[in-house]
């Protein structure tokens, strides 16, 4: 038996005997590796271990992102246990495990808070989920232009133990709170004590506002390389930051909701553990778009009635249907990705539409080209009709241009219109282009084979 799962057998043999030593068989783990243990428990395993921990050691815990079912967790334990750890806890992992709270739940423990904390969290709220105000911690360093650097660091060290980090600090007008400027623990230690901090701050550094999207902040973030970015109000007062641990964990839950999307699943679908989500939560979540995308692919079927008495004419015709459009839903799906990827770095906007339209035309149709010789040879392979081979690799070309083209314009046109690109997803594309390949293949055999 591994070291891991010795442990986890030891714990559990004290949560059946007596809860004795559960606390100093994890003391020396990081918290992190009992984040872990934890997650193995069934829920109320995990709750009584969480109640033989002390405080501090629970919120160490509970602040790792690694950790599962925090708020059902907290649900279980006796409510003035659950308000002691949220009171530990940052205010940014705080809010957001508030906002995952059910009203009833909120009424149960929120009242165990310090009326400061309680009301920091009620402000914290009403800030939309996904903005800049909504990550943010207000635990930060406030610094007063009259300082002088010895007084700053001895400030600092006097708050240390009460912010979430003291690595960047903030210059503030004493009287409004506006943001004079930003200074690093860095900065602080090699300047002279007996600088004034106005001489030693960065004038007017990079910010973000409480409302801009999660996606903005984490963009300036890691444009500028920061380790945090101050979040101001319309009146340029400070009422936050934003640190850099905060922007992974955006950019984590940015990116599955991406790839959730690209692959026609709602958002949310990875919000539980995989085993944690029913099966009926599963269908809910993946039936919608399935629906459509069936719907559109009927589409397909009217198409090939339509051109029923072509195909019947010459039957080689539909030997090559699964390889052409194929090819076109691949290439539009490739184009749909690299496109969505250049707008979510800002390499492609709205207004290079004609720009993004030529250069895709002309590799749609070099793509499609050296396919078309390819399919041309195949067809051959299969039937010496040299007609028919042609009709086959100039259907590729114009295909392989088409779907190229619909999956560049697609997404910059969803972005003018103000619709998230990524709900444009490949396999939408993949269908739009399958029912519009066909008909462009079946009108090309119309023309070279006289159908």
């Amino acid at each position: 038996m591994s070291a891991p799962e010795d442990l986890l057998e030891r714990i559990r043999l004290r949560l059946d005997e007596s809860f004795v030593g559960i606390g100093e068989a994890v003391a020396d783990l990081p918290p992190a590796d009992v984040a872990d243990l934890v997650n193995l428990l069934t829920l109320q395993e995990a709750a009584t271990v969480m109640t033989m921990l002390t405080v501090a050691r629970a919120v160490e815990v509970f602040d790792q992102p690694s950790l599962q079912r925090r708020v059902t967790i907290l649900e279980k334990l006796e409510p003035g246990r659950a308000g002691q750890i949220l009171e530990g806890l940052s205010a940014d992992e705080r809010t957001s495990i508030v906002r995952l709270m059910g009203e009833h739940e909120r009424r149960r423990l929120l009242p165990k808070l310090s009326a400061a904390v309680r009301a920091e969290v009620e402000r914290l709220l009403l800030y939309p989920e996904h903005s800049a105000g909504g990550i943010m911690t207000t635990e930060f360093v406030r610094l007063s232009p009259a300082m002088s650097v010895g007084e700053c660091l001895k400030h600092i060290r006097s708050v240390a133990r009460e912010k979430e980090t003291i690595y960047a600090a903030y210059v503030l007008e004493p009287e409004t709170g506006r943001l004079l400027g930003s200074v690093s623990l860095r900065d602080l230690v090699m300047a002279e004590l007996e600088q004034p901090v106005e001489r030693v701050m960065r004038r007017k550094p990079v910010t973000v506002a409480a409302l801009d999207d999660q996606e903005l902040v984490a963009g300036r973030i890691a444009k500028y390389n920061l380790l945090a970015v101050p979040v101001v109000e319309r009146d340029g007062s400070v009422v936050g930051f934003v640190t850099v641990d905060d922007v992974i964990d955006v950019m984590v839950e940015e990116g599955t909701e991406d790839v959730l999307k690209m692959a026609a699943v709602q958002a949310g679908a990875l919000d539980r553990p995989y085993f944690q989500n029913s099966i009926w939560s599963s269908v809910r979540q993946r039936i919608g778009w399935l629906l459509l995308l069936f719907v559109g692919g009927t589409f397909t079927g009217t198409v090939l009635k339509h051109y029923e008495g072509e195909l019947a004419a010459l039957v080689a015709l539909t030997f090559f249907i699964p390889l052409l459009i194929g090819t076109g839903g691949n290439a539009g799906s490739q184009t749909v990705s690299t496109i969505i990827r250049s707008i979510a770095l800002g390499e492609v906007r709205p207004r290079d539409l004609l720009r993004v339209v030529a250069r895709e035309a002309l590799t749609g149709a070099l793509v499609g080209l050296g396919l078309g010789v390819v399919a041309i040879g195949r067809a051959l392979l299969w039937d010496p009709h040299v007609a028919l081979a042609a009709t086959v690799g100039v259907a590729v070309l114009t295909i392989c241009t088409w779907s190229t083209l619909m999956g560049a314009i697609v997404p910059l046109l969803a972005v003018r219109l103000g619709i998230d690109p990524a709900l444009l997803s490949a396999p939408l594309i993949a269908t739009l282009v399958d029912a519009t390949g066909l008909i462009i293949y079946l009108q090309v055999a119309k023309l070279l084979l006289g159908l």
